[in-house]
């Protein structure tokens, strides 16, 4: 009667043991997936840059965003463009024109490379790019419309009259001015830097000229991680 209560003695404890050690490895696997997790999360989570680290990707942001005045505009499907069509999206925009040799051409292809990898990306859902004219004379909505969506079907053209874009440039510090002479092959110089855009509609920044794809996907991803 005894060996068989020293049997159910050990047996119980036995089961014990099995029980503890049981619980003691899902504790411990349940832990390293809980950091494996958070560390998957860390890496995945855009890096927040300081305003310094920002400058050095070529990021200019001011300390106060910049409301518009009232501007009245038209996109390439000669449909009204104004502050309306600058909320619920974050935008970058770029002046240049249709008939610019070097750096319009250049820096379109380099907002399309990047648009393209930000559709994959928790901060490209949100994202528009916006190409202004500078040459209203010639940059019609119809030429404006082949010209942008040549480079990428999502992107949008701007054109007007002469006073209303070069009020809506002044806003966005974008200088620019016909260069002299040329008869109707005449220039027009202007400024390669990208005006940002937040999703209220205010101007908060730059991305400097000239753009660099590597730069401008880190920079942009850390300026929406410190404002998410």
């Amino acid at each position: 009667m005894m060996v068989k209560d020293a049997g159910t003695a050990v047996n119980k404890q036995q089961s014990s043991q099995k029980r503890g050690i049981f619980i003691t490895v899902a504790v411990v696997l349940v832990f390293m997936v809980t950091v494996i997790g958070l560390f998957i999360h860390g890496l995945n989570r855009p890096q927040v840059l300081s305003n310094e680290e920002l400058k050095n990707s070529g990021v200019f942001l001011f300390d106060t965003p910049r409301s518009f005045k009232d501007f009245s505009l038209l996109d390439d499907n000669n449909q009204a463009f104004t502050a309306k069509n600058l909320l619920g999206k974050w935008s970058l925009v770029f002046f240049g024109f249709t008939y610019c040799p070097d750096i319009c051409p250049t820096t379109m292809a380099v907002l399309n490379q990047f648009y393209q990898q930000q559709q994959a990306e928790k901060f490209g859902k949100d994202l528009q790019i916006i190409m202004v004219s500078v040459d209203p004379a010639r940059d019609t909505p119809e030429k404006l419309h082949d010209y942008v969506r040549f480079f990428n079907q999502d992107f949008v053209g701007v054109t007007g009259e002469f006073l209303d874009l070069h009020r809506f440039a002044t806003q966005l510090n974008i200088p620019f001015s016909k260069v002299p002479g040329g008869g109707e092959n005449y220039t027009v110089e202007h400024s390669g830097n990208v005006a940002i855009i937040n999703s209220q509609g205010h101007y908060v920044g730059f991305f400097r000229s000239p753009l660099e794809l590597a730069k401008l996907n880190f920079a942009y991803h850390g300026m929406r991680a410190a404002r998410e």
